[in-house]
């Protein structure tokens, strides 16, 4: 949770329905990318073909997000401590 704090809160929630910046990310391990009907995704997102899995958020957030998906307004540079990242994986999978 420290690091979804540290690395996420100021944008994304986890409480269902509650969008900030980013949208919620209640139950985002197996949510199919841009799915959320109460929030206004790019149209990069949108088109994403893909589900949130756990190596999809892996490589998703391992770098800039304007690389992993370019078009998105989401401002973040990656996370590269894999620690952290397998920290904020394991917490986003239990949030739901």
């Amino acid at each position: 949770m420290d690091v979804f704090r540290s690395e996420c809160s100021e944008c994304h929630s986890v409480r269902q329905g509650r969008n900030k910046k980013g949208p919620s990310l209640f139950g985002i391990v197996g949510r199919h990318a841009g799915a959320l009907p109460d929030y206004h995704y790019s149209d990069a997102l949108k088109r994403a073909d893909w589900v949130w899995t756990r190596d999809k958020l892996r490589s998703y957030l391992s770098q800039p997000a304007k690389r992993a998906n370019p078009g998105t307004r989401m401002k973040y540079d990656g996370l590269d401590d894999a620690t952290q990242l397998d920290d904020l994986i394991s917490f986003l999978a239990t949030v739901h």
